[in-house]
C-alpha cells in the first residue's frame, strides 16, 4: 500500500475515533417543534441558576473538491460520516450556546482520498467558510491535515 493511501486511511480512522469520543451538540428539535426552552424562573431552584445563553447563528460551509466518490467526515452541529460524490458542499447553521460561548466549538471536515494525475492518491482539497469568509483549507490537498476551525462568538 502506498504511503499516501496509508496516511489517508490513518487520518480517517483517527478522525473517526476522535469524533466518536466527543459529545454531540444539543438538539434543538424541541424548539423547532414548537416546544419552548425552560426559563430560569420556570420552577426549580432559583438560587445559583443562570439563564440559558445563546449566541448568533453562524453559517458554516464545508467543501471537498475533486471528482468521483469519496468518504467524507465532518463535524458541525453533530458528527457525520458518509460516502459522497465530489465536488461536495454542505451548509449548516451553528449557534453556540451556554459554555460554548466562552470556549468556542471546533468545526471540521476530513476529506477522503482522490487520485492525482499520476494515479497516486492524495487527500481531496477541503475548505471551511464561516459567514462567507474562508477560515480553513488544506492547500488544495497538498497538506495531509484535515480542515478545522475553532468557531467563537
Amino acid at each position: 500500500m502506498s504511503k499516501t493511501a496509508t496516511l489517508a486511511i490513518t487520518l480517517l480512522a483517527a478522525a473517526a475515533l476522535l469524533t466518536g469520543c466527543g459529545s454531540e451538540k444539543k438538539d434543538d428539535g424541541a424548539a423547532k417543534a414548537g416546544g419552548a426552552k425552560p426559563s430560569a424562573s420556570a420552577g426549580g431552584d432559583a438560587k445559583g441558576s443562570a439563564p440559558d445563553r445563546e449566541g448568533v447563528p453562524h453559517q458554516v460551509v464545508f467543501e471537498v473538491g475533486g471528482t468521483g466518490k469519496s468518504q467524507v467526515m465532518w463535524v458541525g452541529n453533530t458528527n457525520h460520516f458518509e460516502q459522497v460524490t465530489l465536488p461536495w458542499t454542505k451548509t449548516e447553521s451553528v449557534t453556540l450556546e451556554d459554555a460554548e460561548l466562552d470556549v468556542g466549538v471546533t468545526v471540521s471536515v476530513v476529506p477522503g482520498s482522490v487520485k492525482r494525475a499520476d494515479g497516486m492518491l492524495q487527500a481531496a482539497p477541503c475548505t471551511i467558510k464561516v459567514d462567507g469568509k474562508q477560515v480553513a483549507d488544506n492547500q488544495n490537498g497538498a497538506s495531509d491535515k484535515l480542515c478545522e476551525y475553532k468557531l467563537k462568538n
